[in-house]
């Protein structure tokens, strides 16, 4: 049984998120270790963060497994929404569990361990704030931040 719970998800600010992607693109590699999840529904308007992948919240059920696929190996993976307050941490928690019952107990034991030994264990965090926090700091920065609309973030979220 998992011990994850939402209370004790690990968050990370915009500045340290911003920090990581920006140093990352400046690595050859093609297949970057980061992956961003924007579980925003039908408020995904305004922008996004650069190469996220858009799940909306509400098909998380039909699209769970697709999205466990796409992140396994990658060694940081962020969830967020418009807040970070609930369909963002509710997301990050249910990736958590969901790749504990995948792979089943032994073997997520086993795999804890190799990871471990290889240092590289996946971090999952939940982006503080969430896109709306984002915005206001990155969201002209076209390095971190694709079609982004000022306009529809000027009266506030």
């Amino acid at each position: 049984m998992s011990m994850v719970t939402i209370s004790n998800l690990q968050r990370i600010t915009a500045p340290k998120l911003a920090e990581m992607l920006l140093a990352s693109s400046n690595q050859p590699s093609r297949d970057p270790s980061i992956a961003i999840v924007d579980v925003r529904d039908d408020d995904h308007i305004g922008g996004h963060i650069k190469s996220s992948l858009h799940f909306p919240s509400r098909s998380l059920d039909a699209t769970m497994p697709t999205l466990l696929r796409k992140l396994a190996d990658k060694e940081v993976v962020v969830f967020h929404c418009a807040l970070s307050q609930q369909r963002g941490p509710g997301a990050a928690l249910r990736y958590l569990r969901e790749k504990e019952a995948t792979l089943g107990a032994a073997t997520a034991a086993k795999k804890a361990a190799e990871e471990q030994e290889e240092g590289k264990k996946q971090q999952v965090y939940v982006l503080d704030r969430g896109f709306v926090g984002w915005q206001e700091v990155y969201g002209p920065d076209e390095r971190l931040t694709e079609a982004y609309r000022k306009e529809l973030w000027e009266d506030g979220y």
